[in-house]
C-alpha cells in the first residue's frame, strides 16, 4: 500500500479540549465542521462526547448527520451557516440547531420549522455572516419571542491579543445584547484566550482542540508519514521536477514520495519545505506534484521507507509558517486517500 498515513491522537485532542474547557468559565462546545478539521468527525466527535462535550458546531446542515449518529441524542448540534433553503428535513431529522444569520432565514426557519429550536448570530463588526445592527434592531421582538436558544458574534482578530478590534467587537456585541436574558457566544479558541470578559455563556474552540494557534500550549494531535516509492542518485546540475524548478547543487540522493497536492501538500511548499526522518531535516526539492513530492536524503544514512511531514520536530503551523498560510488550511487540505490512524 502506497497511501500516505495521517495518524490522529485523540487522547491529545481531548487533552486539548479539557484544558481549553477549564480556562473557559462557561460551557465549552467544539467545532468539528470540514470532517473535524480533516480529522474524521465521526472519532474525534464521539471522543470528545466521551470527555463531557455536549455542543458541537458544524458548518452546514449536511455534516450534522453524521455528528448526531456519533454522539446521540442527547448533544446539542449548531450550524454556523443557519436555515439554507432545502435544510427543513435534515434540520428536523437529525434534530439540528441552524444559528440564523439574516432576515431570510428567521422567516424561512420559522415558515418551515415554527417549534424547531434555533440560533441567532450577529455582526459585531467582521462583515462576514449576522445580523447588522440595524437589522437586528428592526428585528429583535420578533426574534426573541420565539424563544432562541442563544446569540452570537465571531471575533475577526482573536488570534492577536493585541489587536483593538477584539475589545471593539466585544463593546459592540454587548451594546446589542446586554439588556437580554439569554445565553451568549462570542469566544472560539482566540477568544478564551483573551480571558473571561470574552466568555459568556458558550465557547467554542475549534483549531486549539486540534494543536493548532493560536493555543501555544496544544499538544500536537496529528503525525503525517509517506512513503518512499524509489530513489536515485543524481549528478550537480541535474533538474528534479517539472519545469527543471530546481537544479542540484551537488551530488545528491532524491527519494520520491508518494504523496502530493492532490493530498494536501500545498505547491508553496515546493523547494522550501522539508520531511524528516528520525529528527533529521529532508528537503522538499522542485514543485510539488498531485502525487509525487522529491526530497533531498543525501544526510541520511539509509534510504528510508517512510518520511514525515508531520511530526514531533514539524508541526501544522511550521508547515503553515513555510506555505505561507494558516494551521487550518493545512489540516482541512488533507485529502481522502490517506490511511488514517486514530488512536485513543
Amino acid at each position: 500500500m502506497t497511501a500516505a498515513i495521517l495518524k490522529v491522537d485523540l487522547s491529545a485532542l481531548t487533552q486539548n479540549w479539557l484544558a481549553l474547557n477549564a480556562m473557559s468559565g462557561a460551557e465549552t462546545g467544539a467545532v468539528v465542521k470540514a470532517n473535524a478539521y480533516g480529522l474524521d468527525a465521526a472519532s474525534v466527535s464521539k471522543a470528545l462526547a466521551a470527555v463531557g462535550a455536549r455542543c458541537f458546531f458544524v458548518a452546514v446542515a449536511s455534516e450534522g448527520e453524521t455528528i448526531r449518529a456519533s454522539v446521540g441524542p442527547d448533544a446539542h448540534i449548531m450550524v454556523f451557516g443557519g436555515h439554507m433553503a432545502g435544510d427543513a428535513e435534515l434540520l428536523d431529522a437529525h434534530k439540528l440547531t441552524p444559528i440564523l444569520n439574516s432576515v431570510d432565514q428567521m422567516i424561512r426557519h420559522f415558515e418551515r420549522l415554527p417549534n424547531h429550536p434555533f440560533g441567532i448570530q450577529l455582526d459585531s463588526g467582521m462583515n462576514r455572516l449576522g445580523l447588522e445592527p440595524a437589522e437586528w434592531a428592526a428585528i429583535k421582538d420578533v426574534a426573541l419571542s420565539k424563544n432562541p436558544d442563544f446569540i452570537m458574534s465571531h471575533l475577526s482578530c482573536a488570534d492577536d491579543p493585541s489587536h483593538p478590534m477584539n475589545e471593539w467587537q466585544l463593546n459592540h456585541f454587548r451594546a446589542m445584547t446586554d439588556d437580554l436574558e439569554i445565553d451568549r457566544s462570542l469566544a472560539a479558541t482566540g477568544g478564551i484566550l483573551l480571558g473571561s470578559d470574552y466568555h459568556f455563556n458558550l465557547t467554542r474552540p475549534g483549531i486549539g482542540i486540534y494543536g493548532g494557534l493560536p493555543y501555544e500550549d496544544a499538544q500536537p494531535v496529528v503525525q503525517l508519514e509517506a512513503k518512499v516509492i524509489q530513489s536515485r542518485e543524481i549528478v550537480a546540475n541535474e533538474p528534479v521536477g517539472y519545469g527543471n524548478s530546481w537544479i542540484a547543487p551537488r551530488p545528491c540522493r532524491i527519494a520520491t514520495v508518494a504523496i502530493g497536492y492532490a493530498d494536501g501538500v500545498l505547491r508553496s511548499l515546493s523547494s522550501k519545505g522539508n520531511f524528516y526522518f528520525e529528527r533529521i531535516p529532508c528537503p522538499i526539492v522542485g514543485r510539488i506534484s498531485m502525487d509525487l513530492v522529491t526530497v533531498d536524503i543525501s544526510n541520511l544514512e539509509t534510504i528510508p521507507e517512510t518520511l514525515s511531514l508531520l511530526c514531533d520536530e514539524q508541526t501544522i503551523d511550521d508547515v503553515a509558517a513555510m506555505a505561507g498560510t494558516i494551521g487550518y488550511e493545512i489540516l482541512t487540505a488533507f485529502g481522502s486517500r490517506y490511511e488514517r490512524l486514530i488512536e485513543i
